[in-house]
């Protein structure tokens, strides 16, 4: 397992799959183990995947001091990794609660940024919040469901900040595009994969400057992919083309079918639009 370390001196882990040039990789969750993307959907057959264990999270080491865990702290862990690997430039993939880690990397570091792929990715460092409204029109699209009537109380407890356990695990569907066995099996990996502490601490008070980020980003001269799923609310097709009109060079692809892990729901549609925007965007 190769790892390298932090400006601050903890040991970080990550995996390679795949052959070819790196794609960094960083995973949601927030702070959940990087193993629950797999290879994405086949994506590596286009290039190799670098895949992140944040700090605290799978084969990482926990940090002395547990502020680190606020995801502003975390942006010199991805410089940090971008050294180690050697490329001057590298393009950066992130999922879920780590779009606001890449934001936040490409508003520091833009001239190592060579492209963002933002898949079903937060934007909370550009003001960008995911509201009670959007889940419930992403619901309403699930309303065939044989699923939806068993879940409808556990989904409202998630709504109102009341879930338990077992209410989060009887919502797991809305985040799949099929619940099939695949989507049952990978939605049950993610109790062991999260640091929950971690989460709770990485969007704590001081991680975000809206305005600061904003404007670095309209500045940001690297092509941005910011990909949504057709049933996902986090972000809702609409609500991903109005945060690609923060970017100077950006362009939204909307995988129909799709939850918050497209890459499961279908694998091949998934990789082959990632990996064409990739290879247009070698520079």
């Amino acid at each position: 397992m190769p790892a390298f370390a932090a400006d601050d001196g903890t040991e970080l882990a990550y995996h390679i799959v795949g052959e070819g040039e790196p794609l960094l990789c960083l995973p949601g969750g927030p702070m959940r183990a990087s193993v629950y993307l797999g290879d994405l959907g086949g994506l590596s057959r286009h290039r190799q995947l670098v895949l992140l264990d944040l700090r605290g999270t799978g084969d990482s080491a926990i940090p002395v001091d547990p502020g680190t865990y606020r995801c502003d702290r975390q942006v010199s862990d991805v410089e940090a990794l971008r050294r180690h690997l050697g490329p001057e430039h590298i393009d950066v993939l992130a999922h879920s609660a780590a779009g606001d880690l890449a934001l936040l990397y490409a508003a520091g570091h833009p001239e190592r940024v060579r492209s963002l792929s933002l898949i079903t990715a937060r934007a909370r460092a550009l003001g960008v919040e995911f509201t009670e409204e959007h889940r419930r029109e992403a619901a309403a699209l699930r309303s065939a469901e044989p699923w939806f009537a068993a879940t409808r109380v556990s989904f409202e407890a998630s709504l109102a900040g009341t879930a338990n356990d077992a209410d989060w695990d009887a919502i797991a569907p809305y985040f799949y595009g099929r619940w099939d066995a695949a989507a049952q099996a990978h939605a049950t990996l993610d109790v062991a994969q999260s640091n929950e502490k971690a989460g709770e601490l990485y969007a704590s008070p001081g991680a975000f400057d809206p305005a600061i980020t904003r404007a670095a980003i309209a500045a940001l001269r690297a092509p941005v992919l910011l990909m949504a799923g057709e049933l996902d609310s986090g972000p809702l097709p609409r609500v991903a083309t109005a945060i690609a009109r923060l970017f100077r060079h950006a362009e939204v692809a909307v995988q129909p079918g799709a939850g918050h892990f497209p890459w499961l729901d279908d694998p091949e549609s998934f990789a082959g639009t990632v990996g064409a925007f990739l290879a247009r965007n070698r520079g």
